[in-house]
């Protein structure tokens, strides 16, 4: 039966449309564009997680985490946001492409691993959340797949209801990025602070783009008390 399937419906890469093999890397990306993915290589900014020139470097920070403060204290992506991952990211989101997140949050695990980043201090892991309304639309939270893997995968405790989103704004990939903390601020609650207070939190969303979303995120954990926050998204 299977063998039938695969003659009627046969596995082909989502981004170049080339078949599968059953014994390839993934079950949704060929080994080619696998290895295409443009990733973040060393040296990376402790602040932002983004690859930088080395005649860049200044305290190991880039320049645009010099000019801008941020409410989480490092963040990390295996990936650049562009090509191929950008193609992989938007098929997920907005394309209904939910099973992606087992290959997609491979990435980012295989990430941890081979760059030793230690998740042995984390108390909790915490997905970025959708309105309701956004929800509803969407019928899953891309954030919440990606925490659940990594929790799963490092044996951490998960919360997806605590942080919420309370009000409703436009998009923020509509806005220029000057516009973008504004749009987002003051759009997210929590419903137990007890519960991160005095912990060590890993925020985990797809992207990180300007960094207003995750940072707004991290000053509400940390405004009921969380010790810490470290960000984990796919691309930067």
């Amino acid at each position: 039966m299977g063998s039938l399937l695969s003659v009627i419906f046969p596995k082909t890469c989502l981004a170049c449309h080339r078949s599968l093999k059953d014994n390839d890397i993934s079950d949704f990306i060929c080994p080619d564009c696998w290895s295409s993915l443009k990733k973040n290589v060393p040296p990376l900014c402790t602040i932002c997680g983004r690859q930088i020139r080395k005649v860049q470097i200044y305290k190991s920070v880039c320049p645009d985490c010099q000019r801008q403060h941020f409410s989480f204290d490092r963040a990390f992506s295996p990936c650049v946001y562009e090509g191929i991952t950008r193609e992989l990211i938007h098929k997920f989101k907005y394309q209904n492409r939910d099973y992606l997140s087992r290959t997609l949050g491979r990435i980012i695990i295989d990430f941890i691993r081979q760059e030793h980043i230690t998740l042995s201090f984390c108390d909790l892991v915490i997905p970025v959340p959708l309105h309701n309304a956004k929800l509803r639309e969407r019928e899953f939270n891309q954030a919440e797949l990606l925490a659940r893997q990594i929790a799963r995968e490092f044996s951490l405790p998960v919360s997806t209801s605590n942080l919420w989103r309370k009000k409703y704004r436009k998009p923020q990939v509509e806005l220029k990025e000057e516009k973008r903390k504004e749009n987002i601020q003051g759009c997210f609650g929590l419903r137990n602070p007890a519960e991160v207070r005095g912990k060590n939190i890993i925020l985990v969303d797809d992207v990180l783009t300007t960094g207003a979303t995750c940072s707004e995120a991290a000053s509400v954990l940390k405004a009921a008390g969380a010790f810490s926050v470290w960000v984990l998204t796919l691309a930067n």
